[in-house]
């Protein structure tokens, strides 16, 4: 069959109803490949060629049908990826070769499992990555790398000559519990005694917390979670990669898909953060405080979530990447794949023996770690 294929810099090329249409075929969709969530990205500066990230996706039409199509950019450095690529890219340079610029795919700043090959069906998506193949073989970069597919596009990018490498992140899953009292039963005694001294200290603090649903946020709580989120990162001596702009657009764009936590104290709020969520998924994303409460991060991050999840029957909580401490708040080990490809035939071997290695030592993390069960036996 034939594909008319294309590089599009901007999702208005392609615009909102195509894209939520291709979207609407995806089994493994979820708000961050949302048309709202993507072009807030692009239109407000976050990912530009200018901050290292030139968007570049690749787009393959079947007549005047969006067939198939993958975020892709073009990547000057490695910041905001979550699978982590610094020592080949040092080894590279080691040896006087460029690793930049290389072709990524992946949701910007945001380690979340979804599609990353989007197609109306599987001819499509098998074409989809034959111009993948293309693209990174004319494109004059040094590899390309597509992070936190599900494992069945990780497995179809194998066959097609990338390397797999798997990772570990820590979800929550939802056992019908009634309320927050009924999971904590499930847990061990001394994993209960310090998430109830936590919250303890947080109401002990004067601390009260509030919940806002994105239709109901406005534009004052989204300047006060912006200064909350630039603060924390100033106070790790960082600068913080989504600005204003980006929130106030994804709060009009998607506001079914938000919500707002904002801790207060003697009327004025002192910290919050932002999730975002389907139906079936909430997601933890980002965080930030004004001053310090001791346990306010659990409380704001984790423990307000969780109540929102039983709540409203929300079966699954991804808190973020990596955090063995997420265990000891009921969160459970899970393996995440991203699928890498290599030009350079000898760092390609060199990557792929490192890969193996490194697969064994996962596998055996994600039984040390099922091994630490924070729930009661025979939870």
């Amino acid at each position: 069959m034939d594909y008319r294929t294309g590089i599009v810099s901007s999702l208005a090329e392609i615009g909102e109803s195509d894209w939520s249409a291709l979207l609407a075929a995806q089994a493994d969709a979820n708000p961050f490949l949302s048309y709202a969530f993507l072009h807030a990205l692009h239109a407000s500066g976050c990912v530009s060629a200018d901050t290292g990230w030139q968007v570049a996706y690749l787009a393959l039409w079947r007549g005047a049908t969006l067939a198939a199509a993958m975020p892709l950019y073009l990547k000057s450095h490695s910041y905001g990826e979550y699978v982590f690529d610094w020592a080949w890219a040092e080894a590279y340079q080691r040896n006087g070769l460029e690793y930049y610029p290389k072709l990524l795919s992946a949701i910007p700043f945001t380690p979340v499992a979804g599609a990353r090959l989007l197609a109306v069906d599987g001819a499509a998506r098998a074409a989809l990555v034959a111009a993948l193949l293309r693209r990174q073989e004319t494109a004059g970069v040094s590899s390309s790398h597509v992070l936190f597919p599900p494992e069945e596009q990780a497995l179809q990018l194998q066959e097609a000559g990338f390397m797999l490498r798997s990772g570990v992140q820590f979800h929550w899953i939802n056992e019908g519990y009634a309320d927050f009292e009924a999971f904590l039963s499930t847990l061990e005694q001394k994993k209960r005694k310090n998430i109830r001294a936590e919250r303890r200290k947080v109401a002990e603090a004067g601390v009260t917390l509030r919940r806002v649903r994105g239709r109901d946020a406005s534009e004052a709580d989204w300047r006060l979670f912006h200064r909350c989120y630039s603060n924390t990162y100033a106070e790790h001596r960082s600068s913080p990669y989504l600005n204003l702009d980006f929130f106030l657009r994804i709060g009009r764009g998607m506001p079914h898909n938000i919500l707002l936590i904002i801790a207060e104290r003697e009327g004025r709020a002192i910290a919050s953060s932002l999730l975002i969520h389907s139906a079936d998924t909430l997601y933890g994303r980002y965080w930030g405080a004004l001053e310090h409460v001791p346990c306010l991060h659990f409380e704001v991050s984790y423990y307000q979530p969780l109540e929102f999840c039983i709540a409203h029957g929300i079966a699954t909580f991804e808190g973020g990447a990596q955090g063995e401490h997420k265990m000891a708040r009921g969160f459970l080990p899970q393996k995440t794949w991203s699928a890498h490809w290599l030009a350079h035939p000898a760092f390609a071997d060199a990557v792929e023996r490192f890969l193996e290695r490194e697969s064994g030592g996962i596998e055996a993390y994600i039984d040390e770690l099922n091994e630490r069960t924070p729930f009661r036996k025979g939870e």
